[in-house]
């Protein structure tokens, strides 16, 4: 396959493969559940098929285990490392698509004293998550990952903020 058009998911799956230094689709779906599913999250069936399209572009290769079942493992060809390499070097700019179901709640009329409270309880346990976790392990990640990590904890103090801001709706409200 020529010049396969390649995706986010496509390149999410080069990096994980390169970081393992070789993996089966199995793998790559576990490692990407383990560490970036909080950021970026890819559907299983779409780690297989992108596995496939990859290997079919020649930017992976396949071997099969000796051992066990004979599961495929893949790693990156040449090809696959100059292409995540030129990905990782690239400064484009993609805007971000939120995707948060209590956001689209809001805009279709749920009401904000039944749907904020669970949205606040849940960030702020996902914030308290991620500040756990860079306090436990934060020197042990890469700079990038480190960066990552920052971000989560960001984004979920914003969103708790938003959600607690949604919640006091009605001290919002102009005297009627």
């Amino acid at each position: 396959m020529a010049d396969a058009r390649l995706t986010t998911s496509s390149f999410l799956v080069l990096g994980i493969i390169d970081k393992l230094g070789e993996a089966s689709a199995y793998d790559v779906k576990v490692e990407a559940g383990r560490t970036v599913a909080p950021f970026w999250s890819v559907p299983h069936a779409q780690v297989y098929a992108q596995c496939d399209r990859l290997l079919a572009a020649g930017l992976l290769a396949q071997v099969r285990q000796e051992s066990g079942r004979g599961r495929r493992v893949l790693a990156l060809t040449d090809r696959g490392r100059r292409a995540l390499r030129d990905w990782l070097a690239d400064p484009e700019f993609v805007p971000v698509e939120a995707r948060e179901r209590g956001i689209l709640k809001l805009w279709f009329g749920a009401r904000p004293d039944e749907i904020a409270p669970v949205q606040l309880a849940e960030h702020r346990r996902t914030l308290d998550t991620y500040e756990e976790l860079a306090d436990s392990v934060g020197e042990l990640l890469t700079p990038g990952q480190r960066e990552a990590l920052e971000f989560g904890i960001r984004y979920e103090r914003m969103m708790a903020e938003f959600w607690d801001w949604v919640r006091r709706r009605d001290e919002r409200a102009p005297d009627r």
